[in-house]
C-alpha cells in the first residue's frame, strides 16, 4: 500500500508514474508480443456471472432519474449473482462474491430492502460472505471519496476479495468528480480499470439527466462492456411505485437477450413485460408531457423525427 507521501509527490493519477515508487518489484514497462505467440498464449474465455450481460470482470453502469429504482435494481442484481438465483430476466449459473458500496441510504431503510428481496427469494446464500454491505451511513466517517486516488487505497482490503463490486452511487461515492469534465473521470475510470485487472467486475450506479442519458460526460462509458438504462413508461402513474421500462444502449459482446423490457415491483414480487409499441399518438404525447424533445422521442420509439414533429403537429 502506498503512503500519502508517496501519492502527494505525483503530479496526477497515472499508474505509469508510479512504476518506480512500487515496493513489489512490478515492472511496468510497455512490452509487445509477436503476433504468433500472442495467438498462442493462453487466455480463458470470460465466464458471465449474470446472464447476459455481466461477464466476470466486466464494467458496467445502470443509470436512471432519481426516484425510479436504481437501488432496487442494484439491490436486485446483487443478491441474484450472490445467491446465483435470477433477477428480471436475467440467470446466474453459480454463486458470486459480491460487495454492496451504498452512499446514499439511511442504513434502515437498505436493511429493509435487502431484507424484502431476501424474503421473496427462492434462493439463499451459501456463505454470508457472499454479500457484503459497505455502507456510508454504517461507517463513522463515511465512505471514502474514489475519485480520489489517494482515497482509493482504503477500499484495498474490503474489495481483495470481492468478485463483483456494486458502486451506489457515483453522485455520493465520487463526490470530486466534476460531472461535465472528462479528465475529472479519469481517476475513477483508472481505479475500475485495476479492478477488471484483478478479476473483478464493477457496477457503477448513476443518475439520469433530463433527456435520459446517463449525467455527465460520456467518457465515462467508453471502458464499459454495459449500459443500462431505467426509463419512465409513458402512462406511469405515482401510484404505481416501482415501474420502469429498461433498454440497453450499450452491450458490448453479447445481442440475445438485449431487447428493452418492463419490470414492475408488486409487494416483494417483480411483474415482466414486453414494452408496447411506441408509435401510437397516447404514447407519443405522453413522453413529450414527461418534456422529452422530439429527437428523444424519436430515439425511444424509433419513429423518425419527422414522423414525431408531425403527429404532435410541431415543427421539426
Amino acid at each position: 500500500m502506498r503512503t500519502f507521501s508517496e501519492l502527494d509527490s505525483l503530479h496526477s493519477y497515472d499508474p505509469w508514474l508510479v512504476k518506480h515508487k512500487a515496493t513489489d518489484g512490478t515492472d511496468a514497462r510497455v512490452k509487445a508480443i509477436a503476433f504468433d505467440k500472442f495467438l498462442e498464449t493462453p487466455l480463458p474465455p470470460r465466464e458471465t456471472m449474470l446472464s447476459p450481460w455481466l461477464p466476470r470482470a466486466g464494467l458496467a453502469m445502470l443509470h436512471a432519474p432519481r426516484g425510479i429504482g436504481k437501488t432496487q435494481a442494484a439491490i436486485g442484481t446483487a443478491w441474484a449473482v450472490a445467491s446465483g438465483g435470477g433477477f428480471l430476466r436475467w440467470r446466474c449459473e453459480t454463486a458470486w462474491r459480491v460487495l454492496f458500496l451504498d452512499g446514499e441510504m439511511p442504513g434502515a431503510d437498505l436493511q429493509a430492502r435487502f431484507k424484502a428481496v431476501t424474503d421473496a427469494s427462492h434462493f439463499t446464500l451459501a456463505d454470508p460472505d457472499y454479500l457484503k454491505i459497505a455502507a456510508s451511513d454504517l461507517t463513522p466517517f463515511g465512505l471514502p471519496d474514489l475519485s480520489d486516488p489517494k482515497s482509493q487505497q482504503f477500499y484495498d482490503d474490503v474489495v481483495a476479495d470481492a468478485d463483483f463490486i456494486i458502486v451506489d452511487n457515483l453522485s455520493t461515492l465520487c463526490p470530486g468528480v466534476k460531472e461535465n469534465e472528462s479528465d475529472a473521470w479519469v481517476p475513477v475510470q483508472q481505479w475500475a480499470l485495476a479492478q477488471r485487472r484483478a478479476g473483478r467486475s464493477v457496477l457503477f450506479v448513476h443518475h439520469a439527466g433530463k433527456s435520459g442519458t446517463q449525467r455527465g460526460t460520456s467518457r465515462k462509458e467508453d471502458v464499459l462492456d454495459t449500459v443500462i438504462s431505467l426509463r419512465r413508461p409513458p402512462d406511469y402513474a405515482a401510484d404505481q411505485g416501482c415501474r420502469f421500462e429498461l433498454y440497453f444502449e450499450k452491450a458490448r459482446g453479447f445481442q440475445e437477450g438485449a431487447e428493452p423490457f418492463e419490470a414492475r415491483l408488486t409487494g416483494n414480487q417483480w411483474l415482466i413485460s414486453d414494452i408496447k409499441s411506441g408509435d401510437d399518438i397516447e404514447t407519443i404525447r405522453a413522453l413529450r408531457k414527461q418534456g422529452l424533445s422530439i429527437r428523444e422521442i424519436a430515439d425511444r420509439t424509433g419513429l423518425g423525427k419527422s414522423t414525431v414533429a408531425r403527429r404532435l403537429g410541431e415543427e421539426e
